[in-house]
C-alpha cells in the first residue's frame, strides 16, 4: 500500500516558491529616507534661487537718498524680468520684455565708487533721469534734460544754497562727457552739486539722481550706469519699520502699516 508523502509547508498546502517571491517585500535601505528628503531640500533651495535670480527679489532701503518717495525702512519686491534678469558670475543680461525709461525708478549696480571702502560697487536704487543720447544740466539746483526743465525732484526739498554751492573731487568724471559748447552754454570749469553739464549720456547708459537731491549720492558723484548694471524695477512695499524705533512693542509700533501694499512710482 502506497504512503502519501506529507507536505512540508506549515498549512500543509504545497510551497509555492513563485508565489513566496512575489509577496516577500525588500528590505527598507536606511540611506532611502535621508536621500529622499536631501533631494527635496535641494529641489526647494533651488527653485527659490531661481524666482531670487530671475524673476522677483527682496531689496531693504538703507539710506534716505529716496525720501519721500522710498523711507529708510522699506522692504521692497523688485521685478528682475522686466528689464531682463542678469547670469550670475557673467556679463550677459537676459532679453526683458521691456526697456528703462526716464522717470522710472529702477535697481542697478553702481559704477566703481573710489571713495566707498570694500564695498565700492553697490547696489542702489534711485530714478532714471537721463536717457542715451540726452543732454542734461543743472542750473540753481533745476534740471534741464534735452534744455526742459524738469520738477524739482518728487517731493525734494527746496535749494539749499549752501550744499548747492558745493565742489568735490568725485565731480571730475564729468569733463570727459561734459559740452564745452551747446545750445544750453557751456559747461563750468569746475561743477558744483547745482550747477553743472551740459552733459551728454554716451549710448547705452543712464543718468541716475536721488529723490532727495540734497541727501544723495548718484551720478553727479560716481557717473552714468552701463545698461547691463540695471537689475529691475521695485514693484511695491511689502514691509516698512521706523529703524530708531525702540518701543517694546516693536513687532506692531515700529511697523509702517500705512506704507505696505505702496506701489512705486
Amino acid at each position: 500500500m502506497a504512503v502519501k508523502k506529507q507536505s512540508s509547508s506549515p498549512q500543509g498546502k504545497p510551497k509555492n516558491v513563485v508565489a513566496a517571491a512575489r509577496g516577500r517585500k525588500p528590505a527598507a535601505r536606511t540611506g532611502d529616507g535621508w536621500w529622499e528628503t536631501f533631494k527635496s531640500i535641494a529641489g526647494m533651495i533651488a527653485i527659490f534661487l531661481a524666482v531670487r535670480q530671475f524673476l522677483v527679489e527682496a531689496y531693504r532701503i538703507p539710506s534716505p537718498s529716496m525720501v519721500p518717495s522710498l523711507l529708510v525702512g522699506d522692504w521692497l519686491f523688485v521685478n528682475k524680468l522686466r528689464y531682463g534678469p542678469h547670469v550670475p558670475f557673467t556679463d550677459v543680461n537676459l532679453p526683458g520684455y521691456a526697456e528703462p525709461r526716464r522717470g522710472e525708478v529702477v535697481v542697478f549696480v553702481s559704477p566703481p565708487q573710489i571713495d566707498n571702502g570694500e564695498d565700492s560697487t553697490p547696489t542702489l536704487v534711485k530714478r532714471l533721469v537721463g536717457m542715451p543720447g540726452d543732454t542734461l544740466h543743472m542750473r540753481g539746483g533745476l534740471l534741464h534734460v534735452n534744455g526742459i526743465a524738469q520738477r524739482q525732484g518728487y517731493g525734494a526739498p527746496a535749494v539749499d544754497s549752501l550744499a548747492g554751492a558745493e565742489t568735490n573731487p568725485l565731480y571730475v568724471w564729468q569733463q570727459q562727457y561734459a559740452l564745452r559748447r551747446s545750445r544750453f552754454g557751456a559747461a563750468p570749469a569746475s561743477p558744483t552739486h547745482d550747477d553743472w553739464g551740459p552733459i551728454a549720456v554716451p549710448a547705452g547708459h543712464y543718468f541716475m539722481l536721488g529723490d532727495n537731491r540734497y541727501n544723495s549720492k548718484d551720478s553727479r558723484y560716481w557717473g552714468v550706469v552701463p545698461r547691463e548694471n540695471i537689475r529691475g524695477r521695485p514693484l511695491f512695499v511689502y514691509y516698512s519699520y521706523v529703524p530708531e524705533c525702540r518701543s517694546p512693542l516693536s513687532g506692531i509700533l515700529c511697523i509702517r502699516w500705512t506704507r505696505i501694499g505702496d506701489w512705486i512710482r
